[in-house]
């Protein structure tokens, strides 16, 4: 399970120290993927099987589209936990987050995932639930 946000830094290749008390369940590789809300999910290779399964088996009931297939599979990197800890995120994914080279970013646990955060996005995307788990119909609503 992942819990707990790390303030981090890429660096000006890309990498990402990926926080030391997430990486035994992440070693020795794991995947990236566009993930909800404009950040990006790094997930096991066992919770990404999964979320395969369940994609395909939606996608023949009828229940999701092939473009959603498509978009994950493309949108999704197979990559190495380096010596340092350090994963690389590519051009694309950065972009997708909102994210640039030498920038902070916030890895933040998502019990069954990691997701990598531009922070100020991370910080309105908290306020919203926290919002919600304090039982705050402003938070929901936007303020109003």
């Amino acid at each position: 399970m992942f819990v707990g946000a790390h303030e981090r830094q890429l660096d000006p290749k890309g990498r990402l120290a990926v926080p030391a008390s997430f990486r035994p369940r992440l070693e020795p590789r794991c995947y990236v993927a566009f993930g909800q809300d404009k950040c990006i999910d790094v997930l096991t290779v066992e919770t990404f099987e999964s979320v395969v399964e369940d994609t395909l088996a939606k996608v023949r009931r009828g229940e999701l589209d092939r473009s959603f297939q498509r978009a994950l599979a493309a949108n999704t990197l197979e990559v190495a936990i380096d010596a340092q800890g350090r994963i690389t995120l590519d051009e694309r994914m950065r972009e997708y987050a909102g994210l640039a080279l030498n920038s902070k970013v916030v890895v933040a646990g998502s019990f069954d995932r990691i997701e990598i955060w531009e922070p100020s996005r991370h910080e309105r995307m908290t306020a919203q639930g926290t919002g919600q788990i304090a039982g705050n119909d402003t938070a929901i609503n936007g303020g109003q």
